[in-house]
């Protein structure tokens, strides 16, 4: 007699929406999960990969959380910008940019191209102002196979600081 979890795909019975976070059934005798709101995706058991059928997106599991697996540098750059967002909101602000080696090619063209690239003093690229390093190889940390980025940070001004309405 066969297992009942080998009816369901890698994840599970249910795993959370890459989009909506919103728990999504798997299809039994499928690989493909089905969200409510944003529709089917499909469960690649080789490359762990979650991939979106209608926009082709590709999403990869860390520690319980997706992280979308970027082909163009306007996506993670995208991506970065939200997370300076969301530090900023929260009394940070960053200090260093510290991208996925697997995005070197993608992103270094990009950098070398843009009028937001200026080197820094320390001969490092930059984004949003803030100096870019990429990640160490994935073999001696294995989130970085998976994660895109990581801010490094410090405390900025309070909110409640009157310096802090000088940026509203």
């Amino acid at each position: 007699m066969t297992h009942v979890s080998m009816h369901y795909p890698i994840f599970g019975p249910e795993t959370p929406c890459p989009h909506c976070r919103q728990m999504m059934s798997a299809l039994t005798l499928t690989d493909t999960y089905l969200c409510q709101r944003h529709g089917a995706f499909e469960a690649d058991p080789n490359t762990e990969d979650l991939v979106h059928l209608q926009s082709g997106r590709h999403w990869r599991l860390w520690e319980g959380q997706w992280y979308r697996q970027h082909t163009h540098p306007d996506g993670i750059r995208f991506e970065i910008h939200e997370a300076l967002d969301r530090l900023y909101n929260e009394g940070y602000r960053a200090t260093k940019v510290i991208i996925a080696r697997r995005y070197r090619t993608l992103i270094n063209t990009f950098l070398e191209h843009s009028p937001w690239s200026d080197k820094t003093l320390s001969g490092h690229p930059s984004l949003y102002g803030l100096p870019i390093e990429f990640g160490p190889d994935p073999e001696q940390d294995p989130r970085w196979q998976v994660i895109n980025f990581d801010l490094d940070k410090e405390p900025g001004i309070p909110s409640n600081s009157p310096h802090s309405r000088l940026f509203d």
